[in-house]
């Protein structure tokens, strides 16, 4: 159990170690030295792990879509919200993320990427979506899989815009002008007038999961 658990660690020094390289440098740019140097592994434990460069992408491609665990909404819709929200909080902060946006732009990856975390995205929202049709909540001309590609687009492009102009700052607030004109002709009106997708959505939801998780550690603490 110990050595399997010090196999998940340098697995995970790895993939962190080569998603600050990969961020900084792109993919061409990144060499296999510099992240041998950053995670403080030998040669032969990354071999272990990743046989390749391109299965180190391939590792941080699959991190981009995980679980966070964020809270159930009344609306389905509000939950699509929060995630692409929280998502935008959560890109400056982590290199993972950061990362796997920076891989994801460079065409010479797109055989790598087998659609890339955009494409795991894409999918994710249009499920979301179609749980919101299900509940009455959207109008019925909408395609699950059309508005999915369409946030996805929509969300690449505030990312990339917000990246050179502002270093992400703006971020949660590009994105939050997407659903301000997008929920309009995809929410039943009185279902869009209780939706929040505030400049700050983002932020005031990772504090709310934040406070649960503290919750139950005191909880099993306290057990």
């Amino acid at each position: 159990m110990a050595q399997q658990l010090r196999g998940i660690r340098t697995r995970g020094a790895i993939l962190e170690a080569a998603a600050e390289v990969f961020a900084q440098h792109g993919y061409h740019g990144a060499s296999i030295a510099q992240i041998l140097e950053k995670a403080q592994v030998t040669r032969g434990a990354l071999y272990f792990h990743f046989a390749s460069k391109e299965q180190l992408v391939q590792g941080i491609f699959a991190q981009q879509v995980t679980e966070q665990g964020y809270p159930p909404r009344t609306y389905k819709l509000q939950e699509l919200v929060d995630e692409a929200m929280a998502l935008a909080c959560r890109l400056p902060q982590e290199i993972m993320l950061r990362a796997g946006a920076k891989l994801a732009m460079e065409s010479q990856l797109q055989e790598l990427a087998d659609g890339g975390p955009w494409e795991a995205w894409a999918q994710r929202f249009a499920a979301m979506v179609a749980a919101a049709k299900r509940h009455g909540e959207v109008y019925p001309h909408v395609v699950p899989e059309d508005l999915g590609r369409f946030l996805v687009s929509s969300w690449i492009g505030a990312q990339v815009v917000s990246e050179v102009t502002s270093d992400w700052r703006d971020l949660e607030e590009r994105i939050s002008s997407i659903f301000g004109y997008t929920l309009p002709s995809v929410a039943l009106p009185a279902i869009f007038a209780q939706l929040d997708f505030g400049r700050d959505r983002g932020s005031r939801v990772l504090a709310e999961v934040q406070r649960d998780l503290e919750s139950v550690s005191v909880g099993e603490a306290a057990g």
